[in-house]
């Protein structure tokens, strides 16, 4: 009984260690070379980023595709909530042709502002860039703020090319969206694997 026990106990240490040598492959595939200036450079591109992408998606907001309704020459001003669907001096006119779409839009649109404020306010924040948890939170926030400023492109240009022209480029609209969910799935996957092995390898490190 001894004898088994003891084969047992090795079979298990073998699992145990094959299972080891699988995460520090990973690890060290996943790892980033030269993390110093890595970490350096992100550090700059990402706060570049976050403040170009903040302005944008501001802007876009206060200046929305299609314009909006100019005052009258005599500027005087009068605006009731009508329902005739005539909108107000200083309101977006496409709001009223396109209202669902609009409606999309601002959504797309705010989502990408907020996500590049965060950004932007972790950048600042002093925490540090070499915490594996925090420079994943980093990547998974441009990854929001890169999908939502691509939404709002799309929707964007939706509403403001004429039909038969939209129409004829639609196709190629449709496979730079796929395109960019496929990068977009393989870039969270890599992001959500380093995360993993940076746990496991905690854990690891801990029982010892």
């Amino acid at each position: 009984m001894q004898d088994i026990s003891v084969t047992m106990d090795e079979k298990l240490k073998e699992e145990k260690k094959w299972w080891k040598k699988g995460i520090e492959k990973m690890a060290n595939w996943l790892a980033i070379k030269n993390k110093d200036d890595w970490l350096k450079d992100m550090r700059g591109n990402l706060s570049l980023a976050a403040t170009i992408i903040t302005t944008i998606t501001f802007q876009t907001a206060i200046n929305p595709p299609g314009g909006v309704r100019p005052a009258t020459e005599s500027g005087y001003v009068e605006c009731t909530k009508n329902l005739n669907g005539n909108p107000c001096p200083g309101e977006s006119v496409i709001a009223v042709v396109y209202p669902d779409a609009y409606v999309k839009f601002l959504l797309s649109n705010t989502i990408c502002f907020v996500s590049s404020l965060a950004m932007c306010l972790l950048l600042v924040s002093g925490f540090p860039l070499n915490n594996r948890f925090f420079t994943w939170l980093l990547s998974i926030c441009m990854c929001i703020t890169m999908t939502s400023l691509t939404v709002t492109y799309m929707l964007g240009a939706d509403m403001v090319t004429p039909y038969p022209v939209w129409h004829t480029t639609k196709t190629i609209f449709y496979n730079v969206i796929y395109i960019w969910l496929a990068l977009l799935g393989l870039v969270t996957l890599v992001l959500c694997l380093r995360l993993f092995v940076w746990i496991v390898t905690k854990c690891f490190d801990k029982r010892k």
